[in-house]
């Protein structure tokens, strides 16, 4: 169990009312369960893990991958890149490097530099950051303009 900030500031830092279709890869079902409760009206949410992140056609304006480990990160990245729209908001959440007790040790997590480098071909930028929990951020990346 994940424990999570404050549901509606969750939400609200992801802009999920912004949103018309939205991809959750590998969230944790209480997350998914927030999102799911919040979404307003209209809102496609679909939920996909890593792995099969392939098995998906259509095109989002919201993606949230929580990706934790190095291993297998980039494949998953730039399928991720793949499914994003053109001025579409991708956000990444993933383990804070000092913190203790999770499934990934901290040697293997990924940073905010190994994100900025892999996004940094295909043109997405960091542009804010999120707490989600007291374990895990989550960084946004959009299309540079």
């Amino acid at each position: 169990m994940i424990p999570l900030r404050g549901r509606a500031e969750i939400v609200d830092r992801l802009e999920l009312a912004a949103a018309s279709q939205a991809l959750l890869v590998d969230a944790p079902p209480e997350l998914e369960e927030v999102l799911r409760e919040a979404a307003p009206p209209g809102l496609a949410l679909q939920t996909v893990g890593a792995r099969s992140i392939r098995t998906v056609k259509d095109t989002f304006d919201l993606i949230l991958l929580w990706h934790e480990s190095r291993v297998g990160s980039r494949a998953l990245f730039e399928a991720a890149v793949k499914r994003l729209e053109p001025g579409g908001r991708l956000w990444v959440v993933t383990a804070m490097r000092k913190v203790q007790g999770l499934r990934t040790p901290a040697v293997h997590r990924l940073e905010l530099a190994d994100l900025e480098k892999a996004f940094a071909k295909p043109g997405l930028k960091k542009d804010r950051e999120a707490r989600l929990s007291a374990w895990h951020v989550a960084y946004r990346f959009v299309y540079s303009t």
